[in-house]
């Protein structure tokens, strides 16, 4: 759905890019409450959205004369936003206090914990990022994540060390959560944060 008739928006934006103030406000008053929602949806905390908002709002600014009169300017504002929901994610999947409030607070627009290990996207997903590992980490992940071994029982059907497991499985995740988050959508973030960075 359009926020702007085309004609406004252009000359909004032309006035933007010249450094125009009242023009990047009025901006902010069409688009702000649009994509704080999009935002919103995605993060689940009214709080985080809020900051995510005004640092895409910081970037538009900062950006101004780079912006393409020929292109979307909305798509432009959605993929800041999207991105910055990324961002937002990413620091997730390495914060456990972090993933456990997300997670607690998932209820309404993602799935529960084990719809998530059982959606076929995620799935297929998951495979593939395990068949980029190295044979011996590859190994190591699917004894240890996909069927539950401890890192000594691993460490003894490889032949190999405790230590060197535990190195296996440090570079899996990493390499995991990097195939996963150039393959994301909302479903696959909340899942690296759920499996990848080990919670339950």
């Amino acid at each position: 759905m359009k926020i702007l008739e085309d004609d406004l928006q252009k000359q909004l934006l032309t006035r933007l890019k010249q450094g125009d103030e009242s023009a990047f406000n009025a901006l902010y008053k069409a688009y702000s409450k649009p994509l704080y929602l999009r935002i919103l949806r995605m993060v689940k905390n009214a709080e985080d959205a809020d900051e995510l908002l005004q640092e895409l709002f910081i970037k538009l600014w900062d950006n101004r004369r780079s912006i393409d009169l020929e292109k979307s300017f909305q798509s432009y504002m959605y993929t800041i936003a999207q991105n910055l929901v990324y961002n937002y994610f990413r620091k997730i999947a390495n914060d456990q206090t972090l993933i456990k409030s997300l997670l607690a607070n998932a209820t309404d627009y993602y799935l529960n914990a084990q719809d998530l290990l059982e959606n076929k996207e995620i799935s297929i997903l998951l495979q593939r990022a395990i068949d980029q590992l190295t044979p011996q980490r590859k190994q190591a992940f699917q004894l240890c994540k996909i069927e539950g071994k401890s890192y000594e029982e691993t460490a003894a059907l490889m032949g190999i060390s405790t230590a060197t497991v535990n190195s296996h499985m440090t570079k899996s995740f990493q390499s995991i959560k990097d195939y996963l988050l150039e393959h994301q959508n909302v479903y696959t973030l909340l899942f690296i944060a759920y499996m990848v960075a080990g919670i339950g």
